[in-house]
């Protein structure tokens, strides 16, 4: 199952994302999203559980939890096609 995990503070490493729900059971894969330009953290991120039980685990401790200051918004990552569309300034 794949996690959104939003609101990350900008020091917040691949690792430190890993480790962090890694209490909760195997993490396949743990990535900051950055920008491509600038290399810069856009501040959150995804994780990939093996198992859906751990995962919904992690989703309940984890939404709402503190990570340096911060409080992360953590949910099931919905597919790009279920997102509504952006709205564009052009």
């Amino acid at each position: 199952m794949e996690i959104y995990v939003g609101n990350l503070p900008w020091s917040t490493s691949d690792q430190d994302l890993s480790d962090a729900f890694g209490a909760f059971g195997k993490v396949e894969k743990a990535s900051i999203i950055s920008d491509r330009n600038s290399g810069r953290s856009k501040g959150f991120g995804f994780v990939t559980m093996e198992d859906a039980d751990e995962a919904n685990k992690a989703i309940e401790s984890m939404n709402g939890s503190e990570m340096a200051g911060r409080n992360l918004k953590v949910n099931e990552a919905r597919p790009r096609e279920d997102r509504p569309p952006r709205q564009s300034n052009w």
